[in-house]
């Protein structure tokens, strides 16, 4: 199917045979056939989305795809699922299906427009957009509404949360938008889904809300490397201000329509309004998070908790005296009885968790994250009767899957180490600059910068600066400034998308981005030929899930750092370079700044990691290879992309 002759090369001008490709389609088919678990790590240009589509659409039953994001769910679905279809000659029915958070919901819409002059303001023109919208849309994706961003206000009060929907009791059931999807889901053959539903599904199953996602034949979960975090958010329990605020505003407008009469339990919702505010802060000022029991047995803390039961206990009890009035009455006081156990959660240690905070100007939430997820998902997964295939460009770590199995909770699964076929030998350069300062050396930054500004202005193509801290990022880009006479694009002052566009378009911009820039990005040709990184991607220290599992690994008798700190650094290390060489002409130099890949023995860990690009010895032999151009790709038996 994926060789010279098969229906991918006929279909596809540009399509070239790959033998890794063609192994992972194999490896993949077999684990489906045989209902096992696979773990492929595919490097950059294997084409691992065509290596598990191909199969997954000639396998016969019911495939679950899950991807690391929503953009990556849209192409897979838009692009490259009809795609192979069509070349494949087979008709499957496919469905993408979203969180409902992606949906409109059309009963919170008409509680919106209903609040009239209650509503800020500030919400009125949005809202007018999103009402003109609900009458045309089909599906109800607030990505349909270009015009609005994934982020504005308004999206969080016409859609709905697991907390606040009504279900079947909904009045607007039928038009529901998030039932539609689900229903289509379930009589597709191939479901699109991102990680976040698939991991939310998982969690709500086990709390008896039922299963969002079908059952399936086989699960494809594709950038893998970020289950273990996202399955970590969604085993876990978050009591947050924005749930308590939603809950009391919803409350208020269902008393409204049908209590009138109840002005006394009006006043007990904004009196949780009121205590939510004041919970804040009790929490101290400025923003950041940290481990619960730092703050918990402070006496302005443990008082706004008190506050804070006592009025979300006062609400509760007052909304189930009228609960039986209206369906929106009985799920608010479902919802406050909900809440109240999170909140109970915070009373006092829990085993085998880490409890901890975070804080913004306005807002707080608190949460409960489970310490090894690798049980959890082992019993969720078990639930299924399934294929799962895991696959990722970066799943290794020195050539092996250890770490990912155990942090999975995966039993000697099969495998498949497949490396990018692209020459990185010819077309690729790695820079390891000498006399820079310690990381941690106040001056580390200003000597990074003072290092790269010739680089940059020499380079005839964009350069990409990677940042593992916002401060790092926003002094560089203070400094250079003053040093660059081409376009200088910097995270946070417009959307990663428009940022992302605006590079590709200037051919020889300078783009600086911190956590969110590490993955996803595909730029392409003579756009990106330099990759800048400050810092070997260590974890920050102060995360408070971090710093409990250092703990738990470290009174096992285990070594945090080795089991834990490097493997995941190294996988983020390999995402970061990653971004250099997406195509087989693209050409371009890897520069590590970081003096610790000399110093420390754990360095070379890092460099085994990456590509095999052969080592450019100073400043002048950067410049000339990134003037040079990439030389002709010359490969055998037509092995790459």
């Amino acid at each position: 199917m994926l060789g010279d002759d098969g229906p991918l090369a006929r279909e596809l001008q540009d399509f070239h045979p790959r033998q890794a490709q063609q192994d992972m389609a194999q490896a993949v088919a077999e684990a489906m056939e045989a209902q096992a678990t696979l773990v492929v790590e595919a490097g950059t240009g294997v084409g691992k989305t065509f290596g598990y589509l191909v199969p997954a659409l000639l396998n016969g039953g019911k495939v679950i795809i899950s991807t690391g994001t929503r953009n990556l769910q849209d192409q897979l679905y838009h692009k490259d699922l009809p795609l192979v279809a069509r070349a494949l000659g087979v008709s499957p029915r496919t469905a993408l299906l979203k969180g409902r958070s992606n949906y409109l919901c059309p009963h919170r819409l008409n509680m919106t427009l209903a609040e009239g002059r209650m509503l800020e303001p500030r919400l009125v023109e949005p809202l007018r957009r999103v009402q003109a919208w609900a009458e045309k849309t089909r599906h109800g994706d607030i990505a349909e509404l270009t015009d609005l961003g994934e982020d504005a206000e308004i999206w969080p009060r016409v859609t709905s949360t697991v907390d606040n929907c009504l279900g079947q009791d909904c009045p607007e059931y039928n038009a529901c938008h998030v039932v539609q999807a689900r229903r289509r889901a379930q009589e597709a053959e191939v479901v699109v889904v991102n990680h976040h539903l698939l991991f939310a599904d998982l969690a709500l199953r086990g709390e008896g809300f039922g299963e969002l996602l079908p059952s399936a034949n086989a699960f494809v979960l594709d950038e893998a490397h970020q289950l273990p975090d996202v399955a970590g958010n969604f085993f876990g329990v978050t009591l947050s201000a924005r749930a308590l605020t939603d809950l009391a505003r919803d409350s208020i407008v269902e008393l409204l329509n049908n209590a009138p009469e109840m002005s006394e339990l009006r006043d007990r919702a904004d009196t949780l309004t009121q205590g939510v505010k004041d919970f804040r802060l009790a929490l101290g000022e400025g923003s950041g998070r940290g481990p619960w029991v730092s703050l918990s047995a402070k006496p302005a803390v443990e008082q706004g908790l008190d506050a804070l039961e006592n009025r979300l206990t006062s609400l509760a009890d007052g909304l189930e005296a009228v609960a039986e009035r209206a369906k929106g009455l009985e799920s608010c006081a479902r919802r406050a009885r909900e809440q109240l156990e999170r909140l109970s959660l915070f009373r006092g240690p829990q085993d085998n968790a880490v409890q901890w905070y975070e804080a913004w100007t306005r807002s707080f939430s608190l949460h409960v994250t489970p310490l090894d997820v690798a049980a959890l998902f082992n019993e969720h997964r078990g639930a299924y009767q399934s294929a799962w295939i895991f696959t990722s460009a970066t799943l290794s770590v020195d050539g092996g899957f250890d770490h990912f199995n155990h942090r999975m909770g995966l039993e000697d699964p099969h495998s498949l180490l497949l490396d990018s076929p692209f020459d990185y030998q010819a077309h690729a350069r790695l820079f390891l600059p000498p006399r820079l300062p310690e990381p941690n050396d106040g001056r580390f930054t200003g000597a990074l910068v003072d290092m790269a500004a010739p680089l940059i202005r020499d380079n005839p193509g964009g350069t990409f600066l990677l940042f593992t801290s916002l401060k790092a990022l926003r002094e560089a880009a203070q400094r250079l400034r003053d040093q660059l006479d081409r376009p200088l694009l910097v995270q946070g002052e417009a959307s990663r998308n428009v940022l992302l566009e605006r590079f590709r378009r200037a051919g020889n911009a300078v783009l600086l981005g911190s956590h969110s820039f590490w993955e996803g990005v595909d730029v392409r040709g003579t756009a990106l030929t330099c990759v800048i990184i400050d810092r070997l991607p260590f974890a920050a220290p102060g995360d408070p899930v971090l710093e409990a599992r250092i703990a738990r690994i470290r009174q096992g008798g285990g070594n945090p750092f080795r089991d834990l700190q490097l493997p995941q650094a190294v996988i983020t290390l390999k995402q970061g370079a990653g971004r250099l060489i997406r195509d087989i002409s693209d050409h371009g130099v890897l520069i590590l700044c970081d003096p610790r890949i000399r110093s420390k023995s754990y360095g070379k860990t890092f460099i085994k990691s990456l590509p095999p690009m052969q080592p450019a010895a100073d400043e002048r032999e950067v410049i000339q290879f990134l003037q040079s151009g990439a030389p002709l790709q010359t490969l055998p038996d037509r092995g790459s992309h």
